[in-house]
Formats: C-alpha cells, structure tokens, sequence
C-alpha cells in the first residue's frame, strides 16, 4: 500500500481497547457512506470518481491544456474555495512554491475570485503585464461575488486585448453541466466549457475539471495523479483499523472524545503549504457544524517551530497533530563543510539536509508527545503526482467517515450563507432593503 499510518505516538492517549471501540462506528459510518443513506448522499460522486471520469472529458481538458500551453505566458485561474485550493495545492506541491518564478515551458498560474482585495487584483494585472494570457472561471452558477467580480475584470482585459471573437477563444468555463450564469453565457459566447459534475461538491471536486485544467496547464501528469487517486480508492475500501483510512478516522474522532479539539496538520516540505490550505476546507466545511467539529489547523515546519512551536508545546491541551512524513526526497543537498566552524555545525558536515529534517520531526514529535500533544503520522513514499493523488483520496474518503462518525452532514455547508446575506444587505442588493436598514443600525452601536 503506497500510504501508511502510524499511531504510536497516541498510545499514551487513546487505548487499543478504545480504538477497537471507535472501529464500530467507522464501520457504521462506512455502511452509510458505501450504502449512500446518508444525509448529503446526493453528492458522494466523489467516492467512486477515479474510475468514472469521462474518457473524453479528460480529453478535451488536455487539448485545452496543450492549447493554453502554446498560446499563452500566463493562465488567470478564477474560482473560491475548492475551486481553486486543490489545483492550487497540487501546482505547489508538485512543481514549486515558487512555479511562477522558474523557468519553464508551462505560463505562469495566477489565482484570482478567492478574495475581494483590489490590491491583490491590480498587483495581478501589473504581473500580467502585455503577456498572452488565456482565463479559466470555475463556478457552479457563475454568480458567487468574488469570482464573479474578478472574472468581469480580466473577461474585458482579454476583450480590450484581442477582442471579443479572439478573446471567446481563450476562455474556459467550468461550470454545471446545463444551467446558471456561467453556463448560459460560454452557451452564448461559444466559450469551451467543462462540467462540474452535480454530485461532487467543490471541496472534493480537485479531480474533476475543476482542478485537472490548471494541473494540466502546469505541466503535470494528470494520468499518474487519477491513476494514485484510482488505486487508492481500490486499496482503501477494507474496514478495519489496518486500513489507514480507518485507523486516521478511529484515531482523530477517539481523540476528540477526550477534548482534543484541534487538529494541526504540518509537513516538513514548504510545498504542502497549500495542501494543509485544501485540507482545512475540506474538513471545515465538512466537519464545523451543529456545534461539532475537531478545527483544523496547520503549521508549516520547521519554521513554525520558532512561532506557534511554542503554544504546540505549551498551551492549552486540546490540540493534535497529523504529521504528513514523505519518506524519500526528490533531491539531494549536503552541509558543505566550514574549516573555521564559527557556528559549530561541522559534525554535520556532509549530512544531507533530508536526512536532518527527518530528524527534526522525530525530535519534535517526541517532545510534543511528552508536552501532552498526540501525534499521528501519515507515511508517503515521495511527492510526485502519484502519491499525491493517493494522498487526495485518502483525505477525501477519511473526511466522508469522518463526518458520518461526527454524526453530521459532511457534505453541506449552511454556516456559508450567513456572512453573503449580510453582506449583500450592506452593499444594497436589490431585494434585501429591510435587512440593510437594520444591520447599518446595528453597526452603528
């Protein structure tokens, strides 16, 4: 199996007697998710995803992606929340932190619609500059603000460059498969458009279109990413506490039960960084209603060991930690030796830094296990596109048994609405006249 979990490092904190316990009802939740009893059943497309995408869907989305590659230095990628995150973290992860900075035979990829800042955007246009650039906009019904508003802006830039039959040519919607805004007006325009299938939610949509498209731009291997997703799905359906899906779901929702709260996701690779950012919405949404919910959190290591180090360490006791540990590195760099050892590292001289990273983890996890922090440690063997969509499933499919273990909706996302109709009262949204008159009164208390 090409990922494993490691639960020592809880032994101290949730008993074996205690797990077996927990299995019970991760073998509930499984027959409710398998079984599609389940409240949110509507949208678990998810689950057997790897083995149905559409042969010509994908396709299309590679003579797409082969076609922005020849024509355009710079992808705009315009989409919130899980329509953006997981192409976002596979990008990262896969290529760089740094992807826009190297160089390359694939356009630099800028994320906008994630946010209502007008400084970001105009720094995006400075850095877009006169360079070729096709859009990609991800909606389901193309009338969410932020992506909306950002796809305005940049569907007129490509209009004032090209105009509007050439600009047609280099836009990509994805977007429901028959209505909404979005659809309505690729129909009109002529804009090439991919679907959103109706039973993935955004959040577990990163192997659909969604995130394939600008995966595909960057030059990775979407074929070795469906096919680590597909295996895993195969792999992981066993129930029982040797099946890591189970033995992480078991591990999390046991610790939960004795006040451990948050979960901190970190890695040991800087690359993960929007990877942890994927997570959190996956298992925020998911997780965080009804009053329930284990908050998830991440750190990026070692540098946050000099900052939130400290709290993990110290403060209060109602957190654990998830350790992705990618076991074999994809490079190799050695401590060159100093003679004059002014900072004293000469007996690491020669050391590789992987091999002084993975002991920083040990050392660390070894002092937050005795600071009272449990720690699960999910193995990976290297991160390339394979692993990556092993990894993807695996977190997908945890998140549904989760969830269903919680005992709520993993697939729903109420609390979302609340800020959007506040918002839309205050910026005088037709319709929502007597809403504005009572939160400008409260705002002026």
């Amino acid at each position: 199996m090409t990922l494993s979990v490691d639960l020592k490092n809880i032994a101290s904190f949730v008993s074996e007697e205690e797990l077996n316990s927990m299995m019970k009802e991760v073998t509930a939740a499984n027959e409710t998710l398998r079984g599609g009893t389940g409240e949110g059943n509507d949208f678990i497309g998810w689950l057997d995803l790897p083995s149905n995408i559409d042969p010509d869907e994908l396709s299309r989305v590679k003579k797409a992606a082969k076609k922005i590659i020849s024509d355009s230095q710079v992808l705009i990628v315009v989409g919130i929340g899980g329509s953006y995150l997981g192409a976002r973290a596979v990008i990262e992860f896969i290529k760089s932190p740094n992807y826009n900075l190297k160089k390359k035979n694939t356009p630099d990829i800028f994320f906008v619609g994630n946010n209502l800042s007008g400084e970001y955007i105009n720094e995006i246009i400075v850095l877009l500059g006169d360079r070729d650039f096709s859009v990609n906009v991800i909606s389901k019904s193309g009338t969410t603000t932020e992506p909306a508003i950002a796809f305005r802006i940049f569907k007129g830039l490509l209009e004032n460059k090209y105009g509007e039959k050439e600009a047609a040519k280099r836009i990509f919607t994805t977007t429901d498969k028959k209505k909404g805004a979005l659809k309505k007006l690729a129909d009109a325009k002529g804009y090439e458009s991919f679907v959103i299938p109706d039973n993935v939610g955004g959040r577990y949509s990163v192997l659909t279109p969604v995130g394939l498209l600008p995966i595909a731009c960057a030059g990775i291997d979407i074929d070795r990413l469906i096919l680590g997703a597909n295996n895993a799905m195969e792999e992981l359906k066993p129930v029982s506490l040797n099946n890591p899906v189970c033995a992480y779901v078991a591990a999390r929702n046991a610790l939960y039960r004795k006040n451990k709260y948050i979960e901190i996701l970190a890695c040991y690779e800087p690359s993960f960084r929007f990877m942890a950012e994927w997570w959190k919405q996956l298992y925020g949404e998911s997780e965080g209603k009804d009053g329930k919910g284990i908050f998830p959190a991440s750190v990026e290591l070692t540098a946050d060991l000099h900052s939130m180090g400290q709290y993990i360490q110290d403060g209060e006791r109602i957190l654990f930690e998830t350790i992705v540990n990618i076991l074999n590195p994809n490079s190799v760099l050695r401590v060159p030796n100093d003679p004059a050892n002014i900072d004293g590292l000469n007996f690491l001289s020669e050391a590789e830094l992987d091999y002084i990273n993975k002991q920083a983890s040990r050392g660390t996890v070894l002092a937050h296990v005795d600071g009272g922090v449990p720690n699960i440690i999910i193995n990976i063997d290297k991160a390339d596109e394979y692993n990556l969509g092993y990894l993807i499933y695996f977190f997908e499919l945890a998140c549904g048994l989760s969830g269903y273990t919680l005992g709520v909706n993993p697939f729903n996302q109420p609390g979302v609405e609340a800020y959007k109709k506040n918002m839309f009262a205050l910026l005088g949204k037709p319709g929502y006249e007597n809403e504005k008159a009572k939160l400008e009164e409260r705002l002026k208390q």
